[in-house]
């Protein structure tokens, strides 16, 4: 780094406001921006944030977004960088400028026109998205988990479902009520769960002519031999007895060949009805990613990075988070697309650019993999922890696997607003939830 980028304001922009990202902006606002040493900017397409794993609760309806979203604008007042709201949808790494698209309001009228943001250290953390594999009417039919607007469209849709069942006056149609879900990783097991707990809790609320037991039928469709295919078989065969315990319908060796708008069908022919599709099988990075500025990709989109997170190509652009292929010693496949890797890459990166603005050599990253964890909703949590720690591997089932995975969020929490403002806020929101309906109505 030149002498003159040291005496000057450096600016660190950082493109994705997931869980990594928002965490990164927030810890270098709190140190570097506060005392001048840097201008931190975060581009981000939403206006507030939401933790991923938690969209499925979203969808479901056991969880209200007004209540969980963090508007970006108040994040950056707070703690001290820039929210600059915008997609990014090109690179210029001659000019080192970002390239923003427009941003467009409910009735499609320009925003915030098309922009270019200087960056002396760039930071991609842009996610990923469902991957449907160009599966025939995936697109067009089946929903994905991957941003608010999605959750939300997906519980409206459901809400609408009972409503219209009950009011009809002739027989349910075959799909009517039935939810199909493709993917059986911890997404589509932790929304069988909710969807089991909260469409019963739904219709309780005056929809007397339908049967949750008769009526409502969540089919869970996997492509491996079994569920959870990324845990250990023990717990994969645990969730899958609890599910079918709760007349989940579960489907293994089943690959989806095509969705349509009531169906869903099986590489073996079978045509399972559904009202509503999910698709939860598979994620890549997102495709504008695919070679963005000459930089080195993989199948999945993936930015290739070294294990201090600069990419291949590019010493002063880092990646992490799900978009980037960040290297696991030891193992063949790079690190998860988990909320604790975010987590983790994000308190390492922080501590490396300080290092980097005074001209100190980064260290490498290692991934500590502390186990996972799958909710099963108020039913049960299965996981395994500290394999990191012990060198081996112990296995957690309810209340204390439940507490764990609630504790992954408070973590997250945590970082953004530290301890005080977590407290208060984690006791005010359990006063709010002894005072409203267990399940969104709207």
């Amino acid at each position: 780094m030149s002498n003159a980028i040291l005496h000057q304001m450096h600016r660190i922009v950082i493109v994705g406001g997931g869980a990594g990202g928002l965490e990164l902006a927030t810890r270098l606002g709190d140190t570097l921006g506060r005392r001048g040493r840097a201008q931190v900017t975060l581009v981000e397409r939403s206006r507030t944030h939401l933790w991923k794993p938690l969209l499925h609760e979203f969808a479901a309806g056991s969880m209200d977004i007004d209540h969980h979203a963090l508007p970006y604008l108040a994040q950056a007042r707070w703690h001290h960088f820039r929210f600059q709201r915008g997609s990014m949808h090109g690179l210029d790494r001659a000019r080192r400028v970002v390239l923003v698209a427009p941003t467009f309001d409910e009735d499609g009228r320009e925003l915030i026109p098309r922009r270019e943001i200087p960056y002396d250290t760039l930071v991609i953390a842009v996610g990923s998205h469902t991957n449907d594999f160009g599966t025939p009417g995936a697109r067009e039919h089946a929903l994905s988990l991957d941003m608010t607007e999605q959750a939300e469209l997906f519980h409206q849709r459901l809400v609408n479902a009972c409503i219209r069942a009950n009011a009809q006056a002739g027989p349910l149609r075959p799909e009517q009520l039935h939810v199909a879900i493709i993917g059986a990783g911890a997404t589509g097991v932790e929304l069988a769960a909710e969807l089991h707990k909260t469409t019963r809790e739904l219709v309780a609320y005056g929809l007397d002519k339908i049967n949750p037991e008769k009526d409502v039928q969540l089919t869970l469709i996997e492509a491996a031999p079994r569920i959870l295919p990324a845990v250990p078989e023990r717990l994969s065969k645990a969730a899958a007895e609890l599910l079918r315990g709760l007349n989940v319908r579960v489907l293994t060796n089943e690959r989806v060949t095509a969705v349509a708008a009531d169906s869903v069908t099986t590489a073996s022919g079978a045509k399972i009805p559904a009202e509503l599709t999910v698709w939860a099988a598979g994620i890549k990075a997102p495709d504008f990613l695919r070679e963005i500025g000459g930089l080195e990709t993989n199948r999945l989109n993936q930015l290739v990075v070294h294990d201090t997170l600069q990419t291949t190509r590019d010493p002063d652009i880092f990646a992490l988070g799900d978009c980037a292929a960040c290297p696991w010693p030891g193992k063949e496949r790079g690190v998860p697309p988990t909320a604790q890797a975010a987590h983790q890459l994000a308190t390492h990166l922080a501590r490396m650019l300080a290092r980097r603005l005074e001209g100190k050599p980064l260290k490498s990253w290692r991934y500590r993999d502390f186990g996972s964890l799958v909710s099963l909703g108020e039913y049960s949590t299965v996981g395994s922890l500290m394999g990191a720690l012990f060198g081996g591997t112990m296995f957690v089932e309810g209340m204390f696997a439940r507490f764990m995975y609630v504790s992954l969020y408070r973590m997250h929490l945590y970082a953004l607003h530290g301890f005080a403002k977590t407290l208060f806020d984690t006791l005010a929101r359990m006063i709010t939830r002894r005072t409203e309906p267990r399940v969104k109505l709207h």
